[in-house]
């Protein structure tokens, strides 16, 4: 028998790190790619654009903040009967493991007076604020009116627990 015990190790040994793959940390809540492409003019808002990563577990954006801009608010662009609408939304639900878009056409936010420095550093501060009591600080690339979206937007995000 001792050479049905020498597979049965050598098989523990070939499977053990398949086992303990599966303990690893959960994939953590994070956004990325945030940008805004301010407006031409300055008396309108301006949109901000950016990706959630959900986490392990469901959880709900419950709003973006920054001391930046005078006011932001959540919003999404509806196709309704052939005209495009937009309508303030008060939170998004981001399901664990999946990626919600805002983005051009869909979901973003309205920034109104964006501060001038921020406009000059070519950046600002983005709070999210999370059902769970995440607050994520990611820096948004600003965009002049009409430039293009950002190619590489890969800013990294600064997790606080709740």
């Amino acid at each position: 028998m001792p050479s049905l015990q020498r597979a049965f190790a050598a098989l523990f040994i070939a499977l053990a790190p398949l086992a303990l793959a599966g303990c690893g940390d959960p994939p953590p809540l994070y956004v990325d790619g945030a940008w805004i492409r301010l407006s031409p003019n300055a008396d309108n808002p301006s949109a901000g654009y950016f990706t959630v990563h959900g986490g392990a577990a469901d959880v709900t954006l419950r709003d973006v903040i920054t001391d930046r801009a005078q006011r932001v608010e959540m919003h999404e662009s509806l196709n309704e009967g052939g005209v495009m609408k937009m309508k303030a939304i008060d939170s998004v639900a981001i399901p664990a493991g999946k990626q919600i878009a805002f983005a051009p056409g869909g979901k973003h936010i309205m920034l109104w007076k964006v501060n001038a420095a921020a406009v000059e550093q070519g950046k600002m501060p983005l709070t999210f604020l999370f059902s769970n009591g995440d607050r994520i600080i990611v820096d948004a690339v600003i965009q002049k009116a009409g430039a293009a979206a950002p190619t590489t937007a890969g800013n990294a995000s600064e997790h606080e627990g709740h």
